[in-house]
């Protein structure tokens, strides 16, 4: 027992609500074969195992299901003690900044390290970059380029990353080549400055066709409208990844190459405050590369997690 960690403990509870390693991975935003380790580790450390598992599905053993409610209780604990250091200790906490995407479990992931406020300010990368780099927050999730970190002394760590899609009209869900695709480019900079980087790199590097407009359509129904009156599938952006198609669209993957979108965690180069670099390490220590450097992907150049 003196191995096992609250960390693995949790992945256990995960596990078990998904029974599904795959999906219980991406829930915690770690690699499959580390949390599938991990299990195996704690099930060594308290001489049971917890899970019966094959090719095809996966169930808790009985020992598995007498202890899920025990470790529950454990956790629920642990995380009530962390709370009432944190109040006793007074420190201040550690401002967090993104622009629509973040883990679903940030802060279950960050309790036991920090008191993590996340900012209200939802605002487009490199405005989120920017106020790292002036003090106004500590940390943002964003997308960022290697000469925006250097211009602005920062450093990013990989938090997440998206494979993106196309949307099109009809009712054809197979396969589209990059090239084949439109990519849309808005003439409002101020909130689609960084969209429009990648978005014209992509289109240069895959042969996708650059089509700008003017109504701030890379979201919403604007959007869908342009995909209606266009004659190929349209990439969709990062902040539509999971809004909900219309009846009269599909979503069609993209390949030759498969196209990515990272997330990096930024922050000073030189922060010193210990409970930061805490927040960064346990959002970030167990990421993997989320399939951003499979041999058909591709990132844009200047891209900080680009081999």
């Amino acid at each position: 027992m003196a191995g096992v960690e609250l960390r693995q403990l949790r992945y256990f509870v995960a596990v078990a609500e998904e029974l599904n390693f795959g999906r219980a991975a991406e829930r915690l935003l770690i690699a499959g074969p580390s949390l599938s380790q991990q299990i195996k580790a704690l099930e060594r450390d308290l001489g049971v195992r917890l899970f019966d598992r094959d090719r095809r599905s996966v169930s808790l053993t009985p020992a598995g299901s007498a202890l899920l409610p025990h470790t529950r209780a454990l956790l629920e604990r642990a995380d009530d003690l962390q709370h009432r250091a944190r109040r006793l200790s007074g420190s201040d906490p550690v401002r967090l900044g993104y622009v629509n995407w973040l883990p679903a479990d940030v802060t279950a992931r960050t309790s036991a390290v920090a008191q993590l406020h996340i900012d209200a300010w939802i605002a487009p990368s490199h405005t989120q970059a920017a106020r790292v780099a002036d003090g106004s927050l500590d940390l943002a999730v964003c997308w960022v380029r290697s000469e925006d970190l250097e211009r602005h002394g920062l450093e990013a760590r990989l938090i997440g990353a998206d494979r993106l899609y196309a949307v099109a009209a009809g009712d054809d869900t197979g396969d589209v080549a990059a090239e084949d695709t439109v990519v849309l480019l808005d003439d409002d900079t101020t909130s689609w400055s960084s969209w429009n980087t990648y978005a014209e790199q992509l289109a240069h590097d895959t042969g996708a066709h650059a089509a700008r407009i003017f109504d701030g359509g890379i979201t919403g129904p604007a959007f869908f409208d342009h995909v209606r009156r266009s004659g190929r599938p349209v990439i969709n952006s990062p902040k539509g990844q999971t809004t909900p198609l219309p009846p009269d669209l599909v979503q069609r993957p993209v390949v030759a190459p498969e196209v990515y979108w990272t997330w990096s965690l930024v922050r000073r180069a030189g922060e010193v405050r210990t409970a930061v670099l805490a927040v960064v390490d346990a959002l970030c220590e167990e990421v993997g590369d989320l399939g951003i450097h499979d041999p058909g992907a591709w990132l844009p150049d200047g891209d900080p997690h680009k081999l």
